[in-house]
């Protein structure tokens, strides 16, 4: 929501001119600006505010004044009085004395696109960890634009860029913010060793994991949930997950896998935001499989397919063996599904199709298995049969004797890790 109430204050509605400034710099990066600023309107729209219009302007270099020229500022001033808007969005970051010269000139309260996606996820964290890291990120973007924050502290009604760390951190001084940047790093520290330690657990219990991946909206949350009945929040917005959920997903043959469902992905992801989630980021490091979810209706697909191959070289994970899943093919049009790639590695699907969601646990399966060995086992070794049935895919099982013979299709890295127990009871080909 983008509107407050408090005791001694009115509730007020954001309601919102975007601007885009479109630099020679832009244009060399390859970003399209107008696919930028609609995603901006489905930014401002999820955290609740009223658009009322859109401001470009063309420009070599930014204005180091206003960001935008000064005739555009005035623009902009005339185009808000007329409309009745209360808040400028800019689709670009804005330095601190930027904001405040155009709130001076404006009367408005003025946001960038990095304070937006923050706002956002102060919004959805839910866990201690979540409530953590958007803090700290908002706190360490704050910073050092704190001079030129006063309007957006001080205007009546709260909204978008007062959520979060509040008023009363904010207007203290900047030392009392480094502390609290140095507290929260710490409280982070301590739920990042608790992560790494589930993470050790579930490398030793010898779980295979999954990780799906993609750009915000694109359907991850709605595949989990499809495929391992998980009660998760589901919801048409950007951002609707922040904090990573692990279900337990059954393949064909009964072998089970960790599917975890992670924080979507965005192009200009705040470099602070980045930093503060990249314990939760490199989940996916830990994943023997990355599902890439791409929303095949949106005319953004490439570019938002680019923007997750970036993060995640980031993050290191570029090497793992991936799947991309072309979701939402229901909302195609004929000629977009004739333009997606088509071969090993691609998978076009709806999540609300059964016999697609089978052909996910299939691919998965296939992409998992490795080699087919037999193994004999005492029978008094019940550990090591069911062993078997955890880490590999039993395709049949004979007697001979007091042994069990099982056949089993078992991939290498599974194998290496089990080796030491395993290896004396393999049969020889």
């Amino acid at each position: 929501m983008a509107t407050t109430t408090h005791d001694t204050e009115t509730e007020v509605q954001d309601r919102a001119i975007l601007v885009s400034l479109v630099t020679d710099k832009i244009k060399r990066t390859g970003i399209d600006p107008e696919l930028s600023l609609q995603e901006l309107v489905q930014l401002a729209e999820t955290a609740g505010v009223e658009v009322l219009d859109v401001l470009r302007q063309n420009k070599e270099t930014p204005d180091s004044r206003w960001f935008i020229g000064k005739g555009k500022v005035e623009e902009l001033r005339m185009a808000a009085d007329g409309l009745g808007a209360n808040t400028a969005i800019f689709d670009q970051e804005l330095s601190g004395a930027q904001v405040r010269n155009l709130e001076e000139a404006l009367d408005l309260k003025i946001i960038d696109r990095t304070q937006l996606i923050l706002d956002i996820f102060a919004g959805r964290a839910k866990t201690r960890e979540g409530i953590i890291q958007v803090e700290l990120a908002q706190l360490s973007y704050l910073l050092p634009r704190l001079s030129g924050q006063g309007k957006n502290l001080s205007r009546q009604g709260g909204g978008i860029g007062t959520r979060g760390p509040g008023e009363s951190k904010l207007e203290t001084d900047r030392r009392h913010i480094r502390e609290r940047i140095t507290e929260l790093k710490r409280q982070l520290d301590e739920v990042v060793k608790t992560r790494e330690l589930h993470r050790e657990h579930r490398r030793k219990s010898g779980a295979v994991q999954v990780a799906l991946v993609g750009y915000t909206n694109a359907g991850k949350s709605t595949l989990l949930k499809q495929l391992t009945d998980a009660d998760v929040y589901i919801e048409n917005q950007l951002f609707a997950t922040l904090d990573p959920t692990s279900r337990v997903l059954q393949l064909p043959g009964s072998k089970e896998v960790v599917l975890t469902d992670t924080v979507g992905f965005i192009q200009n992801l705040p470099h602070d935001l980045v930093a503060s989630f990249r314990a939760t980021l490199e989940e996916v490091n830990e994943a023997n499989l990355v599902l890439h979810v791409v929303d095949s209706s949106s005319p953004m697909r490439e570019e938002q397919m680019e923007v997750v191959q970036t993060i995640l070289q980031d993050l290191g994970a570029a090497g793992k063996p991936q799947i991309v899943l072309f979701n939402k093919i229901d909302l195609c049009q004929p000629e977009q599904l004739e333009m997606l790639p088509t071969g090993e590695g691609f998978l076009k699907i709806s999540a609300f199709n059964e016999e697609d969601l089978s052909r996910i646990t299939e691919i998965i399966s296939d992409q998992l298995a490795g080699d087919t060995l037999i193994f004999r086992i005492p029978g008094d070794r019940g550990d090591l049969s069911s062993l078997l049935y955890r880490v590999g895919e039993v395709l049949e099982q004979d007697y001979d004797g007091s042994d069990v013979l099982y056949n089993v299709r078992l991939n290498k890295e599974d194998y290496d890790k089990w080796s030491y127990k395993l290896a004396e009871f393999v049969e020889p080909q």
